[in-house]
């Protein structure tokens, strides 16, 4: 039987570092979500694709092999952008959301992370968590990260685009950014990655132990 564990919040809260550290510790599947949506966005861009198409959009989803996801490819910001648009495709949402549960029945277990796994996606994983961080340390990050790779941006630029996201997020109609009601809330705004997989790790544990 397979134990799940699903992981939201918006983007540079450290969700899917926590995720990946998770995954390794027990020796789980992971997948991060945002990067089935990003695949498809890319392969939009590649094609030439008008990003208001949905049906070309949800034909590429329902294709996706996730197992070719490659995250420095994915990363790129202007793919991320593009991303959150074909995000709000109901069709699109429909067909991921398939590959992505039965993603989640792998044995011994699996970690999601995204938007809607614990409301959505997983609505019955074993143990959920919501990581998020305030505005301005998500998008100090995230300059961090794109500097680090070399692309200039402006931080408050990086700001404006990560608020500009959550509001996507959070208020498109289907499958909204929001903590499932059973969630745990873990707060990195003065945490480290450290501190938030102690947390983390703590209750997964007491979690593992209750189904066995």
């Amino acid at each position: 039987m397979s134990f799940v564990v699903a992981i939201d919040g918006p983007a540079a809260s450290g969700k899917g570092t926590l995720a990946r550290r998770i995954a390794a510790q027990y020796g789980f599947h992971h997948l991060d979500t945002g990067l089935t949506y990003r695949a498809v966005a890319r392969a939009m861009l590649d094609a030439g694709a008008s990003l208001d198409d949905e049906e070309a959009a949800a034909e590429l989803a329902e294709n996706l092999d996730l197992s070719g996801l490659d995250r420095d490819v994915l990363s790129a910001h202007e793919v991320g952008e593009a991303a959150s648009r074909v995000a709000v495709m109901s069709k699109v949402r429909a067909a991921l959301k398939r590959a992505q549960q039965q993603f989640a029945r792998k044995s011994p277990g699996a970690v999601l992370d995204g938007r809607d796994i614990g409301t959505v996606i997983c609505p019955d994983a074993d143990i959920k968590f919501y990581v998020t961080a305030s505005d301005a340390v998500r998008a100090r990050r995230r300059h961090a990260e794109m500097a680090a790779k070399g692309a200039a941006a402006a931080y408050d630029a990086v700001l404006a685009d990560l608020r500009r996201r959550d509001a996507r997020d959070s208020e498109r109609a289907d499958s909204p950014m929001r903590p499932a009601h059973d969630a745990y809330l873990l707060d990195t705004t003065e945490m480290d990655i450290e501190a938030a997989f102690a947390a983390a790790q703590c209750l997964i544990e007491k979690a593992i132990a209750a189904k066995n």
